[in-house]
C-alpha cells in the first residue's frame, strides 16, 4: 500500500513545499508554530467540545469487539488505495483544452486563466466528494472498536467539525494563488504556448499536494488500527 502521505510536521506538508518552490508564499516560518495557529483556529467554546469527548467515557456494550479485525483493517486499506489512485488518476487527466488551448484564447488576461480555475475547482469538489464518506466510513469501524479506537473517532468527528469549515476557505484560495503563478509564467509571451507545459505540470503537482494533505486524516485513522494491532499482538506474545 502506498503510505508516501505520512508528514512529521505541517511545515513538511509537501502542499507547503510546492507553494513555496513556486514563490506562492512570502514565507515559510519554522518551529513550533502549528501548535500555536491551531490554537488560533479552536475557540474557546470548541475547546470545551474537544475537552468533553476526550473525557467522555468510551465503554461500549457488552460483547463490542476489543479492536478492528485483520479483514477490517483489510478492507479500509484497499477503500484508502481505491479512492487514492482514482483521485490521482482524475488529476492526472487534463483536458486538451487547458494543455493545448488556442493561442487567441490567451490574448485576453481579463479570462484566460479561467478554464484553469474552473479545473482546479472541479477537481478540489471531486476530492472532497471522494474523501469525506471515506473518512465518514473509516471512523464508523473505528467507533465499533476498542476504547482507544473510539475516543479516536470521537475526537476525529469533533476536530472535523471544528476545522473544516477554516480549513475549506483556506483550501479555497489556492486556483487565485496560482493564478498568479499563471500570469508570471504568461508575461511577455503571449504569443507562444511553450510555457504551458510547466504550467499544467505545475498545476497537478500542486493537487496532489493538496490531496496529500487532505488524505492526512483518513491515513492517520488507519495506521492508528494498524498500530493497536501491532501493540495487542506484543502484548499477546509477552
Amino acid at each position: 500500500m502506498t503510505r508516501a502521505l505520512t508528514r512529521t510536521s505541517f511545515h513538511s506538508a509537501e502542499l507547503v513545499r510546492v507553494l513555496a518552490e513556486l514563490s506562492l508564499l512570502d514565507t515559510v516560518e519554522q518551529g513550533d508554530a502549528f501548535a500555536e495557529k491551531l490554537g488560533q483556529w479552536v475557540s474557546f467554546t470548541d475547546a470545551i467540545t474537544l475537552s468533553a469527548v476526550h473525557n467522555a467515557s468510551t465503554s461500549g456494550p457488552s460483547g463490542m469487539p476489543e479492536g478492528v479485525t485483520s479483514g477490517q483493517r483489510l478492507a479500509l486499506d484497499k477503500a484508502f488505495e481505491r479512492v487514492q489512485a482514482g483521485l490521482v488518476s482524475s488529476i492526472g487527466r487534463l483536458p486538451k483544452e487547458l494543455s493545448a488551448p488556442e493561442v487567441d484564447t490567451l490574448n485576453d488576461p481579463a479570462f484566460a486563466y479561467e478554464p484553469y480555475r474552473r479545473h482546479y475547482q472541479a477537481q478540489q469538489r471531486e476530492i472532497e466528494l471522494k474523501l469525506s464518506p471515506l473518512r465518514v466510513h473509516v471512523r464508523e469501524v473505528l467507533g465499533q472498536s476498542s476504547p482507544r479506537l473510539r475516543k479516536l473517532a470521537a475526537l476525529d468527528a469533533a476536530l472535523d467539525g471544528i476545522l473544516c469549515e477554516r480549513e475549506g476557505r483556506l483550501l479555497q484560495k489556492l486556483p487565485s494563488l496560482l493564478e498568479k503563478r499563471f500570469k508570471h509564467l504568461r508575461q511577455g509571451r503571449e504569443q507562444a504556448t511553450e510555457w504551458l507545459a510547466d504550467f499544467c505540470q505545475e498545476l497537478q503537482t500542486l493537487l496532489r499536494a493538496e490531496l496529500d494533505l487532505r488524505m492526512q486524516p483518513v491515513l492517520g485513522l488507519i495506521e492508528a488500527c494498524q498500530l493497536e494491532s501491532i501493540t495487542g499482538q506484543h502484548k499477546i506474545n509477552e
